[in-house]
């Protein structure tokens, strides 16, 4: 048994697939904490349906889809930042005007593409185990980016994220800040996609930072728990995929929410 499993680590499609969980697991629990701690569970859904609407496209011009996917999810994510800074409309209202625009837009290029079918599923759903190693090094490239980034701007994030106004009288540029928080997200969103699949990305931002938010008492400890609950739920869901021969976004997700229910019971016992 143990032969079979140490023969199966070392194919070199399964390889790219574990390094592409850490990945995605490091970026999108690094930023859900601060989508879970700014409510803004909803934008995940949002930037998840603008990305299928470039995915869509990118298919129907027969080009590669993350491509277009990249750009036109970045515009939403300014998008739906510019409209909550210069009207009177909520964040979720935003949201939820683009989330419609994208999808209804996807849905006529989908329909314009006839031969869509399995692309289309491998985006809706997710293939893990069809990453490429152009993928790895995009989102490779993408984490030490968003790594030298915390650096600087996890403190001025967070601050924000607590009390904006206090960090605006303090001189800190919030709206800049807001505006390359919502891009970093968009682009974790369009990473993601290969991995759990348009449908299931907003989950994988969530959950993670929810079950850790649980379970810490600062916002530091519930960054750093999130992202380790983020990357082994993603090798912990892959393997499980493999052996119960399941879709592998399905099972990494229902992994993340074992996980999180496990923490609510702690929770409960300890009160």
């Amino acid at each position: 048994m143990s032969n079979n499993i140490l023969n199966v680590i070392q194919l070199a499609f399964l390889q790219r697939a574990l390094l592409a969980g850490l990945l995605v697991g490091y970026l999108g629990s690094f930023y859900g904490t601060f989508v879970v701690q700014r409510k803004m569970s909803f934008m995940g859904d949002g930037l998840a349906h603008a990305a299928f609407g470039g995915v869509a496209l990118g298919l129907l011009l027969q080009t590669e889809p993350l491509w277009i996917a990249i750009p036109i999810t970045v515009l939403v994510a300014i998008g739906i930042t510019y409209l909550k800074d210069k009207t009177e409309l909520e964040m979720d209202t935003s949201i939820g005007i683009f989330f419609a625009v994208s999808m209804a837009l996807g849905i006529i290029f989908i329909s314009l593409k006839k031969d869509y079918s399995v692309d289309a599923f491998t985006y809706l759903f997710g293939s893990i185990l069809s990453v490429q190693t152009k993928d790895l090094l995009i989102a490779g490239i993408f984490s030490i980016l968003t790594f030298i980034l915390s650096f600087k701007m996890w403190k001025r994030w967070a601050y924000a994220t607590f009390d904006s106004e206090l960090a605006r009288t303090d001189q800190l540029n919030v709206k800049f800040d807001d505006y390359l928080l919502s891009v970093c997200i968009s682009l974790t969103v369009v990473l993601s996609i290969k991995l759990v699949g348009i449908v299931l990305i907003a989950a994988y931002l969530v959950i993670p930072a929810a079950t850790s938010r649980l379970i810490s008492k600062t916002f530091y400890s519930m960054t750093v728990t999130a992202i380790i609950i983020g990357a082994l739920s993603a090798i912990i869901g892959l393997i499980l995929s493999l052996l119960l021969d399941l879709p592998s976004g399905a099972i990494i997700i229902l992994t993340q929410a074992s996980l999180f229910i496990a923490a609510l019971l702690i929770c409960k016992l300890k009160k």
